[in-house]
């Protein structure tokens, strides 16, 4: 893993389509990398009520519909929206650096 404040690059902003997340893994964490108006977002993949894999979700709006259960969280707080979910999704700031989204995978999440 990497010191705190170095960046990772998860993948091209061309990679990133604004329906859809993608999915990328690094280290054995997986991530889903979204894009809403220009403007680029991270979280965990995992769902955090169940299996479900965000990256396979639907994205509307704001919101990231878990393919598992139909649970929603806000994509850009990581905030469950609708329930089942009760519990946030972990968040990095995304970063975008040399057309690449990038985050400080060491990022403390603020309450």
């Amino acid at each position: 893993m990497s010191e705190a404040g170095e960046m990772l690059a998860l993948c091209a902003t061309d990679d990133v389509n604004s329906d859809a997340p993608r999915q990328v893994e690094h280290d054995g964490m997986e991530y889903a990398v979204y894009t809403r108006d220009g403007a680029f977002y991270v979280t965990a993949d995992l769902c955090t009520h169940g299996p479900g894999h965000m990256s396979d979700g639907y994205q509307e709006g704001d919101e990231i519909e878990c393919p598992f259960h139909q649970g929603r969280y806000s994509f850009i707080t990581g905030e469950p929206t609708m329930p089942p979910c009760t519990e946030a999704l972990r968040t990095w700031t995304a970063h975008v650096v040399n057309d690449k989204v990038c985050i400080d995978p060491n990022e403390v999440r603020k309450p």
